[in-house]
């Protein structure tokens, strides 16, 4: 009896020490991060455009700006699509066809980044003519259906079944039942789904090399090349130039902040939404 209490322990322990050691890896990272990051975080940092090369200070308000339009863009042509395609899987579970669309998600899942741009390349930039945010908007979108379908899909799954009776006793027709019962109560875990999937595609840099390209301007025209902040980052660190490698690191900083701000909420959103249940 002693000696199995002694195995319990020490297995536990052993478990405790590897998720420890697992963790030191992102916390040096953070720290690296920070300290190497914010030594050049300024108001000036966020507001101006970058500097020509040989020039000191400059900004990347370009890039934050152009994140945040191709975040938009992907966002109203994923969302909407992956709310149908997860109502479709789970309602209809056992349909052959759902079986073949819940196998090309997880084949989707796994596709690389730099694929999905070269697809996003060949569908919208050789089509257009030039690159943009539109095409790189439309990169980020096929790299979120996966995360916001799955998601969607067991956040639905968790819905009581009595809500759906209640609305047919009462006479509501199936597609109102679906918009104004299970979709208001799956709302919070749905919200989980995008905001997860927002963070999983903030830091993304291959697609948009293909697709939006960058640019140094402040460009507000979605059918024209756009800079992000993946890609400034990409640009300065890989630059000879010191004053630029200290752009991207003070970059890095930001990114990162937005990408655990983005996780730790959709994190707290669910267990809300478990708890309320």
């Amino acid at each position: 009896m002693l000696f199995r209490k002694i195995k319990d322990k020490l297995f536990g322990s052993i478990i405790i020490l590897l998720a420890l050691i697992s963790g030191v890896p992102l916390v040096l990272i953070l720290f690296f991060l920070t300290k190497e990051g914010i030594s050049n975080l300024s108001f000036d940092f966020l507001i101006n455009l970058p500097k020509p090369i040989g020039e000191t200070g400059g900004g990347i308000s370009n890039a934050i700006i152009g994140t945040f339009i191709l975040i938009i863009i992907s966002s109203v042509i994923a969302i909407p699509i992956g709310i149908m395609l997860a109502v479709f899987l789970s309602e209809f579970r056992k349909h052959k066809f759902a079986y073949y669309v819940r196998m090309g998600v997880d084949i989707l899942q796994g596709t690389p980044s730099i694929v999905v741009g070269m697809i996003a390349y060949l569908w919208v930039v050789k089509q257009m003519g030039n690159f943009s945010a539109l095409s790189g908007g439309v990169a980020l979108a096929i790299m979120m259906l996966p995360v916001i379908i799955t998601s969607t899909e067991e956040t639905l799954k968790l819905v009581p079944n009595s809500f759906k009776e209640s609305a047919y006793a009462l006479g509501v027709p199936y597609y109102a039942t679906i918009l104004r019962v299970i979709l208001p109560a799956a709302l919070t875990g749905m919200v989980t789904g995008v905001m997860l999937s927002i963070a999983r595609v903030a830091g993304e840099t291959a697609p948009l090399l293909f697709t939006a390209f960058g640019s140094p301007f402040m460009n507000l025209d979605i059918t024209k090349p756009i800079s992000s902040v993946p890609q400034i980052i990409f640009t300065y660190s890989t630059s000879p130039y010191v004053e630029l490698h200290a752009l991207a690191w003070t970059a890095s900083f930001l990114l990162i902040v937005f990408i655990l701000i983005m996780n730790i909420s959709a994190k707290l959103l669910a267990k809300r939404w478990k708890l309320n249940l």
